[in-house]
């Protein structure tokens, strides 16, 4: 691990977004000029996210109207994970989405079957879900419990989603407990990140070797996690969730080989010179 920026540029960078290229709706400082200056050199740039309460086009359309003109094809988050890992490991099985609309849609939209007669569910699926009560978690009991033919899967392992102003919404992770609580059972697939299929999704059309690719990010244990499972370089932004303390109570196999206080410090020190950037910015 070293504070310092990195002396070269990838060959393709993974951005995660909520608190590492924007908190809310705004960009933080020095994402605007970074992704502007990677396009510019022809550098692939794709964007992560484990939040499946978005489908990629409305985060395509964010970063646009926030001064970063993005294509849908450049994001990759739960939304798609989830719908293509159903496609390809549960193909003709019936699903109950425990998720906000955008997730539900997609699995529609694929062909997936979704339903709420826990006699029939084969597939309980957890993710981000702010409309999540009572009745929801009893179609999971017994579809889990009561039938005992359903498994539980979630989008992504995130215990909150940050918000600005230090708050913050519960995530995925809650709705999981819930379920394994009073069900006894244990989720047995989370397809966000940490998990590598981020990785290669994200990737997906890109002759890029996941070694000579940077994946940024402000969590330890999802955004490092998957880089170092995935064999990557990896950068934390101390701008989100992980601190300096986290990186140094962390394994040494388990933390980023760079920190950076901004995002536009992975631009070499030499290049900044000529491009005269300062910390004073906050493009």
């Amino acid at each position: 691990m070293s504070v310092e920026r990195p002396t070269e540029f990838f060959d393709a960078y993974l951005f995660d977004l909520d608190a590492t290229i924007f908190l809310g709706d705004e960009l933080l400082p020095g994402a605007a000029r970074l992704v502007t200056e990677l396009r510019r050199r022809g550098i692939p740039v794709r964007f992560l996210s484990n939040n499946a309460t978005r489908a990629p086009s409305q985060y395509a359309d964010k970063l646009t109207r926030l001064g970063l003109p993005t294509d849908v094809a450049d994001i990759a988050n739960t939304v798609a994970t989830m719908t293509g890992w159903l496609l390809a490991n549960h193909p003709g099985e019936v699903v109950f989405p425990i998720a906000e609309q955008p997730l539900v849609d997609a699995l529609r939209e694929a062909g997936i079957a979704i339903s709420e007669d826990p006699g029939e569910i084969d597939v309980v699926v957890a993710s981000y879900d702010r409309g999540f009560d009572y009745r929801k978690l009893q179609i999971a009991f017994d579809a889990i419990w009561f039938h005992e033919r359903a498994i539980l899967v979630a989008t992504n392992p995130d215990r909150f989603c940050p918000f600005p102003g230090g708050r913050g919404e519960p995530d995925c992770a809650a709705i999981v407990a819930a379920i394994e609580a009073c069900t006894g059972t244990k989720c047995v697939q989370t397809v966000g990140k940490p998990d590598p299929s981020m990785v290669t999704q994200a990737l997906r059309g890109l002759d890029v070797d996941p070694a000579r690719c940077l994946m940024v990010g402000d969590r330890l244990s999802t955004d490092i996690q998957m880089a170092v499972r995935a064999g990557m370089p990896s950068a934390l932004t101390l701008t989100g969730d992980s601190d300096l303390d986290d990186v140094a109570a962390a394994a040494e196999a388990d933390r980023p080989t760079w920190v950076l206080r901004r995002i536009d410090h992975l631009v070499p020190a030499a290049v900044w010179a000529e491009l005269g950037w300062g910390d004073d910015s906050s493009d």
